[in-house]
């Protein structure tokens, strides 16, 4: 049976693609009333059919039932949509399709996926391996915090699909041990990470690396102004697949936001664990520095507490990781970036120790609760020296944080609560403009940024 996609999809002319006003040829926009349609209408051959069985995959996602026919169709994609959503799957399924089985003595990838965390990589691995067992295909995983004798020893026996974290596929390029020139497909997971200031050096030097022809998809959960701006250089008449405009939080979250003075939010943090009793708690600093610090406090008052930053190895990370699925650990603290690289089914409460400067992070942070259907919570807390991040939040988000007090707590004198009837509209720039170092222009473009 063939997909009807008029029955859910809504194609329009053209989509808005930055700040600066440039228009791009196509967009689709998600109507969400018709997707019980099965693996099998979307284009699937009969091993990827056996490899989603096999995953456990029942119905397909939103954005898996509208990226994977473009996909397979070979238009360049760029999708958004919430985390938690299944476009692993939405990339990985079509990808594998594609590139098909390499004859015997092919050692060179055909596909390539870069995604910003060694976690994230390790998830796309997970599921490659599980549909690869059913097509004979291979696929290898690069990441840093691993042996380069083991990781070599992949890439020499071949692999179909190379997944990889930029630092270290960079290193394997310059030691002249990778061969990209076969790559039909690239895929940028989470690719609002890796366009902006931190990653886009990396990507740009491997992106060099890649014959001028081929596949592009670009998949995250928000579509920033990097995205936009990296579009008409890196694609070929994408196809935008929208699950969720930008900004757009998951309606199984619960927001709070609780006003506190620095010096408080561990006792704050300590107070709702032991009179909440949640079997999970994800808590986001803004720096290293200040995830062990808080790590250390926590333990401080009696609660198990793992650790997750860039600094930290890659087998502390993956113990941190396992105590805090298996329950064994009541709290993980971690930084930003980790907010990609996080896959923890049942996670109550995500807490904001500090609130994010990036309010696109604010998006990545709390959902990482509330998935596939489930609900959650996310408090953020707020010190008086982080009113203008959350005027970022709002504006972006385009909705206010309700303000949220608990029981039994006494508050320390300093804090400032946010006027529950702060100004909504756009038009009120004192209140959702935020700063320029970090806000958005009038046109939606970023201050103090540069593609």
């Amino acid at each position: 049976m063939a997909v009807n996609q008029d029955c859910f999809l809504k194609k329009t002319p053209s989509f808005y693609a930055s700040g600066r006003g440039m228009w791009l040829n196509a967009r689709i926009s998600v109507i969400l009333r018709c997707m019980d349609i099965t693996f099998a209408e979307l284009g699937l051959n009969e091993q990827l059919l056996e490899g989603v069985a096999a995953l456990g995959f029942t119905n397909p996602t939103p954005v898996q039932a509208q990226a994977i026919p473009v996909v397979l169709e070979g238009r360049d994609v760029v999708a958004s949509a919430q985390t938690g959503t299944g476009k692993t799957g939405a990339f990985t399924l079509p990808v594998l399709q594609l590139v098909g089985k390499a004859e015997k003595g092919e050692v060179a990838p055909r596909a390539l996926i870069i995604t910003p965390t060694r976690e994230l990589a390790q998830q796309i691995d997970t599921v490659a391996d599980k549909l690869c067992s059913v097509t004979g295909q291979r696929v290898a995983t690069v990441i840093g915090g691993e042996r380069y004798d083991r990781q070599l020893k992949r890439l020499k026996a071949g692999c179909d699909v190379l997944v990889a974290t930029p630092g270290r596929l960079i290193d394997l390029m310059e030691r002249k041990e990778v061969d990209l020139s076969h790559v039909q497909i690239l895929v940028l997971d989470e690719a609002d990470r890796m366009l902006d200031m931190g990653f886009w050096p990396s990507v740009r030097k491997i992106v060099a690396r890649l014959p001028r022809t081929r596949q592009t998809l670009l998949f995250s959960a928000t579509i920033s102004g990097d995205i936009q701006q990296s579009m008409p250089t890196m694609l070929h008449d994408p196809v935008l697949v929208e699950i969720s405009r930008s900004g757009q939080t998951a309606d199984t979250v619960e927001q709070r936001l609780v006003p506190v003075v620095q010096g408080q939010k561990v006792s704050l943090l300590t107070h709702l664990i032991e009179t909440g009793h949640p079997r999970r708690v994800l808590v986001f600093c803004r720096t290293k520095q200040r995830v062990d610090s808080v790590a250390a406090a926590l333990e401080r008052e009696g609660l198990k507490v793992g650790v997750m930053h860039a600094d930290r190895a890659q087998k502390q990370r993956e113990r941190a990781l396992d105590g805090f699925r298996s329950g064994e650990l009541e709290a993980l603290v971690a930084t930003d970036v980790m907010s990609r690289g996080i896959d923890v089914s049942d996670i109550d409460w995500v807490v904001n120790f500090d609130a994010p400067l990036d309010p696109e992070d604010y998006v990545h942070r709390i959902g990482r609760t509330g998935r596939a259907g489930e609900s959650g919570v996310a408090f953020t807390f707020l010190a008086p020296d982080e009113v203008g991040p959350l005027r970022e939040i709002e504006y972006f988000t385009k909705q206010l944080v309700p303000v949220w007090e608990p029981a039994d707590f006494t508050f320390a004198q300093g804090r400032i609560v946010p006027n529950e009837k702060r100004a909504t509209s756009r038009s009120q720039r004192s209140v959702f403009s935020g700063s320029r170092s970090r806000g958005r222009g009038p046109a939606g473009g970023r201050f103090g940024r540069h593609s």
